[in-house]
């Protein structure tokens, strides 16, 4: 006797990584779907982090978010890397990402 498997059902498949990371960093979302985190982070705050930078994947799966070594770019909009604080909560992209995981 068969059985079958009926939608809705969901998996995330996202590869998370632990890593070294500079200081007061602990997490990013990187272009080619994974997320590393920094190795140093307290358990209890992995799963916001990761929560945090799945909408940050999500932004770039939209077509919303891109980055290179220079600039981000939101919508269309360039902002250079040089002149901003990542991960400011003010920046349009943060700003998002704050507001769905809470």
């Amino acid at each position: 006797m068969a059985f079958k498997i009926t939608p809705p059902y969901s998996m995330d498949n996202t590869p998370i990584y632990n890593v070294n990371m500079e200081d007061g960093v602990m997490g990013k979302a990187n272009k080619n779907g994974t997320i590393i985190l920094n190795k140093d982070l307290d358990p209890s705050q992995c799963d916001k982090v990761i929560a945090h930078e799945k909408v940050h994947i999500d932004q770039m799966k939209r077509g919303d978010l891109d980055y290179d070594d220079k600039n981000v770019y939101w919508k269309g909009k360039k902002y250079s890397r040089a002149q901003m604080q990542e991960g400011a909560k003010n920046l349009p992209w943060e700003a998002e990402a704050y507001r769905k995981v809470k």
